[in-house]
């Protein structure tokens, strides 16, 4: 029997799992709309020779249930490498069982700096699981966004 909650860097043979997370964090975050990856092009970005982020899968019970995908980012200031999470769900049948909490730890143990990330500010039950592992939002900074051209910038 599979363990009950096993993390595990990515690998190519997960990229339907990869896109159909994508696809449900979007839907969840009313943004399904906002989906116009092309699974090559993701491949190639998180597997190619230089990958540009990284994915941590979280597997239930020997079941795909959520993921993190991240990078890794510099901080100035502290003089040492941190991690951005970009993004980090959980299906909703597998919530409640410590997954995002381990996500989040496995980031944690990657790196001696900063783990960093946004959240919606409608997405209570996200922000009070953050604040519950005594992250804290950052007050006087504002998110900034350059968009590709005909991108609708959200």
């Amino acid at each position: 029997m599979p363990p009950p909650i096993e993390l595990r860097d990515a690998v190519p043979e997960d990229l339907d799992d990869i896109c159909s997370l994508i696809r449900a964090l979007a839907q969840y975050e009313r943004m399904l709309d906002e989906v116009v990856l092309v699974p090559e092009v993701l491949a190639g970005h998180l597997f190619g020779p230089s990958p540009s982020a990284h994915v941590t899968m979280a597997e239930d019970h020997g079941e795909v249930a959520g993921f993190a995908l991240w990078f890794p980012t510099f901080s100035t200031f502290l003089g040492r490498p941190g991690i951005w999470l970009e993004d980090l769900f959980v299906r909703p049948e597998h919530r409640s069982r410590g997954i995002g909490l381990a996500l989040i730890q496995s980031l944690r143990a990657r790196t001696d700096g900063r783990v960093e990330w946004n959240v919606l500010d409608w997405n209570q039950p996200s922000i009070d699981f953050y604040e519950s592992l005594g992250a804290r939002p950052l007050p006087g900074w504002i998110t900034y966004r350059l968009t590709p051209p005909g991108s609708s910038g959200r």
